[in-house]
C-alpha cells in the first residue's frame, strides 16, 4: 500500500508540473496561429487519440507528464523517405487529403504509392509510383490542412511553412517559449496560496503571543495556553516570534523559566524543549505555532511571499552550483521519488508543498539559457531580433545538440547519483 500510494503520489506531483508546463506552450502556440500537431498526456505508446481542430490530443501509457508538439518545433519530423510505401486518399477535387504511412490501419480507398519526392510544407505535392498504372511517376497536390498517418496509428496534421513555430513573430516565439516555465510560476503560486487557506491562515511573527499549542507536547505539560504572551525566557526579554524560537532551538532537554502574560496576570512556567532532529543538528521544539492573519489579503499576500521566499532559495541553491559544483546538489526522477514518498507519509498538504516547490523550480531551470532549454531558445529568439534576421537552421540545429547532449549527459549522472545515495546509503 505504501508504494502503492507513493507511485501515485509520483505520477501526481511529476505529471502534473509536466503538463501544466507543456501546456502553456499550447495554449500560446494556437493563440499566435502556430500548428500543434500533438497534445499528449503521457508517454511511450499510444491508448487513443482524437483529432479536432488540426490537433491531435493523446493518451499514451506513461503517466509522465505529457507533450506537445509544434509545427517546425524541436524534433517535430515532417518528411517521407524515398521509397516508403504510402496510401493516398484524394477528395473530390484530385487533392491528397490524407496519407497513411502506418502498416496497422488499412484504408480501402487509398491508392497504394512508393514515394519518390515529396514536400510537404512549401510545394505541398508529393510523387510516386502507383501501383497498377505502370512505370511513371504521378504527382500529387496537398490539401493544406492534409493529415498525415504516423506508424503507430496517430493522425495528425501536415505542417505547411505557414503554420510553423518559425513563421510566427518573434514576439510570438519568445511567449511560446516563455509559455511553459510561466505555467509553472502560475501553477507553484495558486498552490502557495492555496496552502495559506489550508493553514487557516498565514503566520504572524512580529510577536509573543503564542497562537496554537500542540496538544501533548512539552507546552501543553507545561501549561501554556492559546493566547499566553511570552515576556521573557531566562530572564532574556521576547518582544517577537524569532526571538522564542532562538531561544528554544539552542536548548534541547534543558529546563527554561519563561515569563508568561494571560490576560490581566503574570505567571512563571518551567518548560523543557524536546530534543528534535533537524537537517542533522539536534534543536529544541516546544510544540508551539505563531498566531494566524486569517484575512483574505493576508492569506493572499502569504502565499506570494512563499512563492518568493522558495523562488529566492532556488537562485541561490543555482549560485551555489557555480561556486561549488555537486551532484548532491542535483536531483533526478530518483529523489523526486523519494521525496514523494515522504510527501505521501505525510499528507495532502506536503504533496501540495512538493508539487508547489518543483514546479517553481521547473521553471526556474527552464529558463536557464542553455540550448534545447526554453530560456536557451528563448536566447535564440532574442539574437534574431536583434539581427533582424533569422539564425540559420543548421547553426541553430548544431547549437540545440549541443545543448541536449549536455543535459542527456548530466541526467544520467544525476541519475545513477540518486540511485547509489537511494539504494546504498
Amino acid at each position: 500500500m505504501n508504494l502503492a500510494t507513493t507511485i501515485i503520489t509520483f505520477l501526481f506531483v511529476f505529471g502534473g508540473i509536466v503538463w501544466f508546463h507543456e501546456f502553456g506552450h499550447y495554449f500560446f502556440a494556437k493563440r499566435a496561429g502556430i500548428l500543434v500537431r500533438e497534445f499528449s498526456i503521457g508517454m511511450g505508446p499510444k491508448i487513443f487519440s482524437r483529432q479536432k481542430n488540426g490537433t491531435a490530443y493523446t493518451l499514451r501509457w506513461l503517466p509522465l507528464g505529457g507533450y506537445v508538439r509544434m509545427a517546425g518545433w524541436g524534433e517535430d519530423e515532417n518528411s517521407l523517405q524515398p521509397g516508403q510505401p504510402v496510401g493516398l486518399v484524394l477528395n473530390d477535387a484530385g487533392k491528397v487529403a490524407q496519407i497513411n504511412t502506418s502498416s496497422k490501419i488499412q484504408l480501402p480507398n487509398a491508392l497504394p504509392v512508393e514515394v519518390t519526392h515529396s514536400d510537404l510544407e512549401k510545394a505541398l505535392t508529393i510523387s510516386g509510383y502507383v501501383a497498377g498504372l505502370g512505370g511513371n511517376v504521378q504527382t500529387y497536390s496537398l490539401e493544406h490542412d492534409a493529415t498525415i498517418i504516423e506508424e503507430d496509428g496517430t493522425e495528425i496534421r501536415i505542417a505547411p511553412i505557414d503554420v510553423q513555430m518559425q513563421s510566427a513573430k518573434v514576439w510570438q516565439r519568445i511567449l511560446v517559449n516563455f509559455a511553459g516555465p510561466l505555467n509553472n510560476f502560475i501553477l507553484s503560486l495558486v498552490l502557495f496560496i492555496l496552502l495559506v487557506f489550508m493553514q487557516g491562515g498565514v503566520q504572524y511573527t512580529n510577536t509573543n503571543t503564542i497562537g496554537e499549542v500542540v496538544a501533548d507536547s512539552p507546552a501543553a505539560v507545561a501549561g501554556l495556553k492559546s493566547g499566553d504572551a511570552v515576556l521573557s525566557v531566562d530572564g532574556e526579554k521576547i518582544s517577537s516570534w524569532p526571538d522564542l524560537t532562538t531561544i528554544v532551538a539552542k536548548s534541547p532537554e534543558k529546563a527554561l523559566e519563561l515569563e508568561v502574560k494571560r490576560e490581566n496576570e503574570e505567571l512563571a512556567i518551567t518548560l523543557t524543549p524536546k530534543a528534535v532532529e533537524s537537517n542533522g543538528t539536534t534543536v529544541g521544539q516546544m510544540g508551539v505555532y505563531a498566531p494566524l492573519k486569517t484575512d483574505l489579503a493576508s492569506k493572499i499576500i502569504g502565499g506570494f511571499q512563499l512563492f518568493a521566499d522558495n523562488s529566492l532559495a532556488i537562485f541561490k541553491a543555482l549560485g551555489s552550483l557555480f561556486t561549488s559544483f555537486s551532484l548532491d546538489k542535483l536531483g533526478g526522477p530518483v529523489m523526486m521519488f523519494q521525496y514523494s514518498q515522504e510527501a505521501a507519509q505525510s499528507g495532502l498538504r506536503t504533496v501540495l508543498a512538493l508539487m508547489a516547490i518543483l514546479s517553481v523550480n521547473l521553471g526556474i531551470m527552464n529558463l536557464l539559457p542553455i540550448p534545447a532549454l526554453d530560456g536557451g531558445k528563448i536566447v535564440l529568439n532574442i539574437l534574431e531580433g536583434v539581427r533582424g534576421k533569422p539564425i540559420s537552421q543548421e547553426k541553430e540545429g548544431l547549437v540545440t545538440l549541443i545543448g541536449f547532449v549536455f543535459l542527456f549527459g548530466l541526467m544520467i549522472l544525476v541519475t545513477w547519483n540518486d540511485i547509489a545515495r537511494y539504494f546504498f546509503q
